[in-house]
């Protein structure tokens, strides 16, 4: 883990609000040193895994930041749904459907691991 960085959690709301509070948390939590680089593409997977948590998911919400030193960034969204999330093919008209695909096509790694009180949606970017 980073030196400089500490990981870092909040729980967020379930509301519509909770996307935009999961960007504004990132983006004072992430390593300047280590992950600025790969901040815009976080903020994006971060909004989806959120959303999908908020419109599919039971409570608590939380987001879970980490720095991996030069290997890069570290990002979970832990929630109390058991079911993970199933990517779909979505139509070029559809307004939702995408997310599970994004995280798919610009993290660097992604998964989803269950444990007892739901299960945890995780991604890697290298920096």
């Amino acid at each position: 883990m980073c030196e400089n960085t500490p990981a870092v959690q909040t729980t967020l709301p379930l509301d519509p609000r909770a996307a935009g509070e999961a960007r504004r948390f990132l983006r004072a939590a992430i390593c300047r040193e280590h992950a600025a680089s790969v901040l815009e593409g976080a903020e994006l997977l971060v909004s989806e895994l959120v959303t999908n948590g908020v419109r599919h998911a039971a409570p608590p919400i939380t987001l879970r930041v980490a720095c991996d030193g030069s290997r890069g960034l570290q990002v979970s969204v832990s929630d109390g749904e058991p079911a993970g999330p199933a990517p779909r093919e979505a139509h070029d008209e559809a307004e939702s459907g995408r997310g599970m695909s994004l995280v798919d096509y610009i993290s660097d790694d992604w998964g989803v691991q269950p444990h007892q009180d739901g299960k945890t949606v995780w991604f890697t970017l290298s920096a």
